[in-house]
């Protein structure tokens, strides 16, 4: 209910570029850029159409493809999960990429997903989860946000019952390293993280408009080329054969030899 309230302060105090951070902010971007014209705005993870709102989104597919390629190297069952927050066009980038990434490297592998319907429901991430661990999946990446933390909670407890279990979680957005830690031993479940790198989009696009360059009315997409998506290595989980071989995917996917996809289709 504050979204257009704050948008319109912040136009009224002569900001020369305002951000909406994430999809859930389209509608009144839109609503407020109409009858704003001569402000410029740009919004995260969603496109806007208006000739003064940039659009800022990111190619997931591609280190969602990667931290893929890292799942199947490190699963010893042969079985990985995914679980999303809600089944819409920008999640299923994540689970696509990621699919191609484990099958491109272990096409035999089986990667289960689900859907939670939700991204803040983390007792729901919590016992999907859990399902999947009780059917010997041993890694799971989330795209899940708050939910995704019930994830590492099951992950978690799990090892801090048994401390040989071999539960993995794959942390999304940014390093969740952190998120992996199990209580009372110097144990982590994090395998690694698909990083989204808002920062380097937002510093790009703010240069942009400061010299002049506003790109009002475009779709930008940042990825591998412009450093925006990475893998996380904290904690060394990843082996040196492992890093080695999303290092040789990442230079196919940058020279344009491998296209991940980002749709089911």
């Amino acid at each position: 209910a504050d979204y257009a309230t704050n948008l319109n302060t912040l136009v009224r105090n002569e900001f020369d570029l305002i951000y909406g951070i994430g999809f859930k902010l389209a509608e009144d971007i839109k609503e407020v850029a109409t009858q704003r014209p001569d402000a410029k705005f740009a919004i995260v993870d969603e496109v806007v159409e208006a000739d003064n709102v940039a659009s800022i989104t990111f190619r997931e597919e591609q280190g969602s493809f990667l931290v893929g390629v890292a799942a199947a190297l490190s699963s010893e069952s042969n079985k990985i999960g995914f679980i999303g927050g809600i089944d819409s066009e920008l999640i299923n980038k994540f689970e696509v990429g990621f699919i191609a990434g484990v099958k491109s490297v272990k096409p035999d592998a089986e990667v289960s997903v689900q859907y939670a319907n939700a991204f803040d429901k983390a007792e729901i991430g919590k016992e999907i989860a859990n399902s999947m661990y009780k059917q010997g999946i041993d890694v799971i990446y989330h795209a899940a946000g708050g939910t995704g933390n019930g994830v590492f909670t099951a992950a978690t407890e799990l090892k801090e019952v048994n401390n040989d279990a071999n539960v993995w979680v794959i942390g999304v957005d940014r390093d969740q390293y952190e998120e992996g830690a199990v209580p009372g031993t110097d144990l982590n479940v994090t395998l690694t993280s698909m990083i989204k790198r808002v920062d380097i989009a937002v510093k790009d696009l703010a240069t942009k408009t400061m010299e002049g360059n506003f790109p009002g009315g475009e779709t930008i997409r940042y990825g591998l080329e412009e450093e925006a998506i990475a893998v996380a290595t904290t904690g060394d989980h990843l082996s040196e054969e492992t890093l080695s071989v999303i290092e040789e995917w990442t230079a196919k996917i940058k020279s344009g030899e491998v296209e991940v996809p980002s749709t089911r289709a």
